[in-house]
């Protein structure tokens, strides 16, 4: 289980651990509310290449050393595309409009400490991208992959993204 924060990050009074709505919360007495702890939302970009898809080999936990969809956190002020639009440039070097970006899907990431993260995934095409394919911040390695070629050389998806990915190759 996550350990609760000790303060409240509007106030900064120290905070106490309640029974609210049948769960444990931590709340503050001083504001007189609960300081939920959410899943924090990324969001990500799915491009496709006929039976190819673009996929980052991840530095970063979660699942350091697979294959994955270019996607990282959202900024305070980002809404999901833009964020999508920027993890794209930043991991990959390609660029893509947000217009040409399609939500596509969901998914609920869960974390070796207990926290989850929710990826918002978007998919556009190779041609509507600009650029050149270059691993980039927390990307070992970028490319285009055939899922069935990804495999034969045993490489590892991040768990829980390969029928994603299969989908986002099927419906172009």
């Amino acid at each position: 289980m996550t350990p609760f924060p000790n303060y409240c990050s509007t106030c900064g009074s120290e905070l106490e651990i309640r029974e609210i709505a049948e769960r444990r919360r931590a709340y503050c007495v001083n504001c007189e509310r609960p300081r939920y702890r959410n899943a924090k939302p990324c969001a990500g970009a799915i491009v496709t290449d006929r039976s190819d898809v673009l996929l980052v080999k991840r530095t970063n936990p979660p699942a350091v050393g697979s294959w994955s969809l270019p996607a990282g956190f959202l900024e305070i002020d980002e809404c999901p595309a833009d964020a999508a639009v920027r993890e794209l440039a930043e991991e990959t070097g390609l660029s893509v409009s947000p217009e040409d970006l399609s939500l596509f899907d969901t998914n609920l990431v869960k974390h070796d400490d207990g926290r989850y993260v929710l990826v918002i995934i978007y998919r556009t095409t190779a041609a509507a991208t600009d650029g050149t394919v270059t691993a980039g911040s927390d990307a070992a390695e970028a490319r285009f992959w055939n899922l069935s070629e990804l495999s034969d050389a045993n490489e590892e998806i991040e768990p829980g993204y390969e029928p994603i990915l299969r989908n986002a190759v099927h419906t172009e």
